[in-house]
């Protein structure tokens, strides 16, 4: 009887793993199929979502590269557009990161076609997934054409590329979050402006792109240690000339804890509804 019992009940253990698999394959539509359209959205219109920012990194390379090239050592024994370079990178993707969510959530907004993201049964943590990995996908696809462009007019050398590959996916998964956070909080178009132009540009731009910190004053020299954004340009630099302003190791605790933070309350308000659902 035992044995009949134990090779009757082997049908239904599969039938209950296919089931499983179905499902689970069901909630993975759901995140692909969001994914795939927040993808198509950027690369649609690559011209002006990848072409444009790689061009203006090469012109701030162009303009500052050539003024300041022999006039300004930020690191000894490395020429001021080398040094540029990584930091014109980092740059571009993190604006690129932050500009992909934040977009294209307030555009679905103002259409009023967010009610169609909404209406599937994904949850929030799929929601969240999807538009962080296409945002870091756009990051990084303008870094590397940033630095492709770049590298033919001063190619920096590469000491430890594990430390570019982090700090690269850590900022542009940081930056994607904080874009969600912005298109949520946002009702329109000026006050994402807003949100860009006084918060992530200045962060993006007092964060040692075109300098090294050491030769700041102190006291901007202290400002400098409390914005995240020095820490991802440091350490992403770091990964190129093996030399920082500050341990790797404590400006990637820096950017993860940031990370875990902005992670945090995005997901709170995905979780909530808060100015998505009515």
């Amino acid at each position: 009887m035992s044995r009949i019992e134990r090779s009757g009940s082997a049908p239904a253990i599969q039938l209950s793993g296919l089931a499983a698999g179905a499902e689970l394959d069901r909630a993975w539509l759901g995140f692909r199929t969001l994914l795939y359209k927040e993808v198509l959205r950027f690369w649609k219109v690559a011209f002006q979502t990848i072409a444009a920012p790689v061009l203006t990194g090469v012109l701030y390379l162009l303009v500052f590269g050539h003024v300041l090239d022999q006039r300004f050592e930020a690191f000894p024994g490395v020429r001021y557009s080398a040094f540029l370079v990584p930091g014109l990178v980092m740059m571009s993707l993190l604006q690129n990161a932050f500009a992909n969510s934040s977009s294209s959530l307030i555009q679905s907004k103002i259409m009023g076609n967010l009610v169609f993201v909404l209406l599937p049964p994904l949850s929030h943590l799929e929601f969240f997934g999807a538009y962080m990995l296409s945002s870091v996908l756009r990051g990084l696809v303008v870094g590397l054409g940033v630095f492709a462009v770049t590298a033919f007019i001063a190619l920096p050398p590469v000491n430890a590329p594990v430390w570019i590959l982090v700090f690269a996916l850590a900022g542009a998964a940081l930056l994607g979050v904080l874009g969600i956070i912005a298109g949520i909080v946002s009702d329109k178009f000026d006050q994402l402006a807003a949100f860009q132009n006084f918060i992530i540009m200045p962060a993006t731009f007092l964060s040692g792109v075109f300098y090294s910190v050491q030769g700041l004053p102190p006291f901007w020299r202290a400002v400098s240690r409390l914005n995240p954004f020095f820490y991802m340009i440091d350490g992403f630099r770091y990964g190129f000339f093996a030399q920082s302003d500050v341990d790797p190791w404590q400006s990637l605790a820096v950017v993860m804890a940031a990370l875990l933070v902005v992670g945090g309350i995005a997901l709170r308000m995905l979780a909530s509804g808060y100015k998505l659902r009515g």
